[in-house]
């Protein structure tokens, strides 16, 4: 299946070529820009400035699911995210995303502006997967072994490769079999969810294999800490490399990247388009 763009509620998302998707995290306590963004004024003026730098879409989340991670309640995730959600539909008009796993939020966020769901459970808590369907809005599902709290404690595979593949390729399945839409289906290896440095490194080296799944691509390598086996510095002097990273997967299929860094992952990837396919020329 070739899906070249998603109706996100009346907004359009184009994947003829690879889409800038740009965090904003709400949260106190993300990995990387925990507490930065947690006034909707501060929110808002980063949501404009990345779509100003290419952003095609924002995706808005309100619970860090960074390693060790505690969870929030359900109520502080939507009085988290659904003020922010509001004011940047209002403000700018790309498609916005809801990073989260919780239908209520799910629910509460589409219906101030949201038009895309990225959830890092891929849909499996209960009542997500109905929650989408009844919603019809594009889903990304995603690749995560065990939880936040847990999930880098000893992560294991035998091929990671294959079985990440294989998982999304039966949580699309499940999905579809439930009533989604396969055309508004996207999948997500789920970088540094449960993965060691190594598993990270194959999975980039083999994501084409991720084709055979028949859904576009996203990928999130933005500032990773595995990225530290690599450079062995912060998170906040990982630019370069998570652009460079940004630009690999897009070599290898990616339809859509998640980046912290809109202004520079732009550039690179226009830069390899213009020289590989003419773009812009």
């Amino acid at each position: 299946m070739s899906v070249t763009s998603l109706d996100c509620r009346g907004r359009v998302l184009d994947l003829s070529r690879t889409a800038v998707m740009g965090i904003l995290n709400v949260t106190p306590d993300s990995f990387s820009d925990g507490g930065c963004f947690l006034a909707r004024d501060r929110a808002l003026r980063h949501a404009e400035r990345m779509v100003a730098e290419g952003a095609a879409i924002v995706d808005i989340g309100g619970e860090s699911t960074r390693p060790g991670a505690p969870p929030v309640t359900r109520q502080e995730e939507i009085d988290r995210v659904v003020p922010v959600v509001e004011a940047v539909a209002d403000a700018v008009a790309v498609p916005i995303s809801v990073d989260t796993s919780r239908p209520e939020v799910m629910r509460a966020a589409v219906g101030v502006g949201a038009g895309f769901v990225n959830d890092t459970r891929a849909l499996r808590r209960p009542g997500a997967v109905q929650t989408v369907a009844e919603l019809g809005v594009p889903v990304c599902l995603m690749h995560m072994l065990g939880e936040p709290r847990t999930m880098q404690r000893n992560p294991v595979y035998q091929d990671v490769v294959a079985e990440v593949r294989d998982y999304l390729q039966a949580r699309r399945a499940e999905c579809v079999a439930a009533g989604i839409d396969a055309a508004r289906i996207i999948v997500d290896p789920g970088f540094g969810f449960g993965k060691r440095y190594a598993h990270n490194i194959e999975l980039l080296r083999q994501l084409g294999q991720f084709l055979a799944i028949g859904a576009p691509l996203l990928v999130g390598v933005s500032r990773k800490s595995f990225l530290a086996g690599i450079l062995g510095n912060e998170a906040v002097d990982r630019v370069h490399a998570s652009a460079a990273l940004a630009l690999v997967a897009a070599q290898r299929g990616a339809r859509i990247v998640r980046v912290h860094d809109v202004a520079p992952t732009v550039q690179s990837l226009r830069a390899w388009e213009c020289v590989t396919i003419g773009d812009g020329a």
